[in-house]
């Protein structure tokens, strides 16, 4: 076969092989960023289902009513992650979606322990429930022995409400100032708007302490309080970051200002 002959399969090989090289680029680049988080389409938020045990008839109403608010927290996660589709970085469903949801199922299983506590023995490590997943719910951790509190970070160096779920009296919860730089004009009108909904939010978290005292245990501020309060702020501040970056430079750390304490 002469040389004339030869090339055009030469150059249908080359041809195919450039094919398969892009191919294998793409599928990489498609894993990366499922990977990373960028590819949410056709995927939903999982969450384990609670084992409670036996409800007293006294305290049934308000625990169906916290069950009800865990299939709604679900679904309204699930409408974010729809509607956020190309949003934020590689962490924006972990950090906006994922963590605030968390936040709100433990308060809302704390709810549930508290409601059945006040007429019968109260059920210990409900929070085990509370973390969500992409797609599919993550394992559910071992119910704690009988005794312990079911709460693994209660003893790690949190003073901020040490006894607090009793002796919340005369204090009030303290935020820190976000620190945002300079707003482009374009953005400052939503920028207003999640800052008011900061002092919202701060103003809903002291009343709440004010109402609550004297429920629960000595956790009862961090985990039915200030941990939802920090989920919302992140939640905010997240907005913020991206309503900047639509004009500008994005603000990076602005998470750093969403945990408050008791003062």
């Amino acid at each position: 076969m002469s040389s004339a002959h030869a090339q055009p399969k030469r150059k249908k090989r080359l041809l195919v092989a450039g094919v398969a090289v892009a191919a294998t680029l793409t599928a990489a680049t498609a894993a990366a960023a499922f990977a990373a988080g960028g590819d949410k389409e056709n995927q939903s938020i999982a969450c384990p289902q609670p084992v409670i045990g036996a409800v007293p008839a006294k305290a049934q109403a308000e625990v169906q009513r916290e069950l009800a608010n865990l299939d709604k927290q679900i679904a309204e996660a699930n409408n974010r992650l729809r509607t956020s589709e190309g949003q934020g970085g590689p962490n924006f469903v972990q950090n906006a979606i994922l963590g605030p949801l968390k936040d709100k199922r433990v308060a809302a299983l704390n709810r549930i322990a508290t409601a059945i506590g006040r007429v019968a023995e109260k059920p210990q490590g409900l929070d085990r429930f509370a973390t969500c997943g992409l797609g599919k719910a993550p394992a559910v951790p071992a119910a704690p022995a009988k005794g312990n509190n079911g709460n693994n970070n209660g003893n790690k160096g949190n003073n901020n409400n040490a006894g607090s779920g009793n002796n919340a009296a005369g204090k009030t919860i303290a935020c820190p100032q976000p620190v945002i730089g300079e707003v482009p004009a374009k953005a400052q009108a939503e920028v207003d708007r999640e800052l008011a909904n900061l002092d919202k939010q701060l103003a809903e978290a002291n009343n709440r302490l004010r109402t609550s005292e004297g429920q629960g245990g000595p956790n009862f501020v961090q985990n039915a309080i200030l941990g939802p309060l920090a989920g919302k702020r992140s939640s905010a501040l997240d907005r913020i970051a991206i309503a900047i970056g639509r004009v500008g430079t994005k603000p990076q750390g602005l998470e750093r200002f969403a945990t408050c304490s008791l003062k």
